[in-house]
């Protein structure tokens, strides 16, 4: 079971001799809200930023090159997976994906690939740093670590 609320959706890429388009989002896609804002985050290799957490703001990402891992936890009081963690991996060639992202979840990602991975964010609301939360790397509330060497903390 995947944590509530998130979606996570295969995005098409045509691919040519001269390079590919890739898609990310429409104003008809059943995950479509509105459009606040669209921006690019660049995350160099082995880079990891973390924790973040909007209290009403959608996020949709997907990474068009490079490869991330992205790690999300449900601490929300009245979610049916409050206490999950979930990890996923985004990024071209095989998961190519959009990956959405509800209010009230922490999340954060690390670049895995050898090169800079860029993501893409069509959030539904403008930016406002006051809507949003933030805990440091190691913080113990979140059951992750970011050291490869010992991921997990506890439970999945």
């Amino acid at each position: 079971m995947s944590i509530d609320g998130l979606v996570i959706t295969e995005l098409r890429e045509i691919k040519d001799a001269r390079g590919s388009v890739l898609h990310m989002i429409r104003n008809d896609s059943p995950e479509f809200d509105s459009f606040g804002e669209c921006y690019f985050s660049e995350v160099t290799p082995d880079a990891v930023k973390a924790w973040k957490c909007h209290r009403k703001q959608t996020q949709n990402i997907s990474v068009p090159v490079g490869r991330i891992r992205i790690v999300l936890f449900d601490s929300r009081d009245i979610s049916a997976t409050k206490d999950k963690l979930e990890i996923l991996e985004l990024g071209r060639p095989d998961k190519y994906l959009r990956l959405q992202i509800p209010p009230g979840l922490w999340y954060g990602f690390k670049c895995i690939s050898d090169v800079p991975a860029l993501i893409a964010n069509c959030a539904n609301m403008v930016h406002d740093p006051d809507e949003s939360d933030i805990r440091q790397l190691d913080d113990s509330s979140i059951p992750y670590s970011w050291d490869d060497s010992k991921q997990f903390i506890g439970s999945k």
